[in-house]
C-alpha cells in the first residue's frame, strides 16, 4: 500500500534528510580536527621521550583513535546515505504506525 505524501510532508522528510546529512558532515569535520590534534600531541610526546620524528610519525599507536572513531564514522556513513542495518525504513514506518495508534487510543 503506497501512500501519497502532501507537499508539507515531503518538505518535512526532505528537511530531516538534509539535517541528517549536515550532522554527518559536522561530525566528519570534528573527527578530522580532533584526531589531527591528538596525533600531533602523541607524536610530540614520543619525540620528547627519545624517539626520532620518523619513528614517532610511523608508530601505529599514535593513530589508533583514527581507526576506532573511524569505525563509528563508517557506520554513520552507512546510516546517513541509505544503508541501514537495524533501524531501516520498514522499522521506522512500523514505529510511526505504533506511536500513531497509541496516540489515537489515548483520545
Amino acid at each position: 500500500m503506497e501512500k501519497e505524501f502532501t507537499q508539507e510532508q515531503k518538505y518535512i522528510l526532505a528537511r530531516k534528510r538534509v539535517e541528517k546529512i549536515s550532522k554527518f558532515y559536522k561530525h566528519l569535520v570534528v573527527y578530522v580536527i580532533i584526531n589531527t590534534f591528538l596525533s600531533a600531541i602523541f607524536i610530540a610526546g614520543d619525540v620528547n621521550d627519545g624517539d626520532t620524528f620518523i619513528e614517532a610519525f610511523t608508530d601505529y599507536h599514535n593513530y589508533k583513535i583514527w581507526m576506532f572513531w573511524g569505525i563509528g564514522i563508517f557506520l554513520q556513513v552507512l546510516n546517513t546515505f541509505g544503508i541501514n542495518f537495524i533501524f531501516n525504513k520498514k522499522w521506522e514506518q512500523q514505529k510511526i504506525k505504533k506511536y500513531m495508534n497509541e496516540q489515537n487510543n489515548i483520545k
